[in-house]
């Protein structure tokens, strides 16, 4: 198997439901934690950890994802003659110039194992990383996808991102049986989609950041619709786990579930509380707000 993961799917087809009506028109990759959208903590977390290629794989409505990653010329123009370089900067560096980004239409809302797949003719048979944005993940200097690249090289292996959540809640999550060999690091027994609390193997729950094998691509092309009706990447990686090691990681960092109202707000908090412009003055009026709490 090749170690070097130069390519990341981005699957952002989904409709955002938790957050209507706000993205009635405009998707939910593209709602702002302070003053960047989801979809740029998430393609800046790839490129950190050495990604060349960012595949988005879209749906109808999401013009925005692909505008907010293109150049802006009527924008830059303004911008240059008000001379607001600083704001020009951010919005000319948004990626580096050697990233290249792909745009591909998956038609029909089947799931997040259909969604990867759409991506096959970018990604080849190369091992490659998935990233969902609505899981941001602060890893500090080493961000989740850095780490699990270290240990996708250092075992020749498939890495997810693991973290345990509650029991009453294993049905919201792809649950793994694993038995550890590393400090952070196990190899999966078993996995399964949404399981009840009765019958989760574990509380270790898969949360959205993969680095797989191209032989994924392979499985998914065959796999069945499982839970919700979907073809499920979990039951792939299920199939994969039968011919090779795959590893649980409990990665560094703290994970937002930005798919829900409350972890997006928490997100916004925590962030807006270390933004070099605002963390002062929000750090106080949060301070006063909380005061006036009953």
């Amino acid at each position: 198997m090749s170690t070097r993961v130069r390519k990341a799917v981005f699957p952002v087809a989904g409709l955002g439901t938790r957050f209507l009506p706000a993205t009635k028109a405009n998707p939910k990759e593209m709602l702002p934690i302070v003053d960047k959208p989801l979809i740029q903590y998430a393609a800046e977390e790839a490129v950190a950890a050495g990604i060349e290629e960012l595949i988005f794989v879209t749906g109808r409505a999401k013009r925005s994802i692909p505008d907010h990653f293109d150049k802006a010329y009527e924008l830059e123009v303004e911008l240059e003659k008000s001379n607001k370089r600083d704001m020009l900067n951010l919005v000319r560096n948004i990626l580096p110039s050697h990233v290249a980004c792909i745009y591909i239409r998956q038609a029909e809302p089947l799931g997040l194992g259909h969604a990867v797949l759409c991506a096959r003719p970018a990604v080849d048979d190369e091992p490659f990383a998935v990233l969902l944005a609505d899981d941001l993940i602060d890893g500090g200097e080493n961000g989740c996808l850095t780490q699990m690249v270290h240990q996708f090289e250092h075992y020749n292996s498939g890495v997810i991102a693991v973290q345990p959540v509650p029991a009453e809640d294993t049905d919201k999550y792809g649950i793994v049986e694993a038995k550890a060999i590393d400090d952070r690091v196990s190899k999966i027994v078993s996995i399964v989609e949404k399981p009840k609390p009765d019958v989760a193997p574990s509380q270790l729950g898969v949360v959205g950041r993969y680095v797989l094998p191209g032989e994924i691509m392979r499985i998914l092309e065959t796999t069945e619709r499982g839970a919700g009706d979907e073809i499920q990447l979990t039951d792939a990686i299920a199939t994969l786990i039968e011919r090779q090691q795959v590893l649980a990681y409990e990665f560094e960092g703290v994970r937002y579930d930005c798919g829900s109202k409350l972890g997006y707000l928490q997100a916004t908090v925590d962030y807006a509380l270390k933004h070099r412009e605002v963390a002062g003055d929000f750090a106080g009026w949060l301070a006063t707000r909380v005061e006036q709490l009953p």
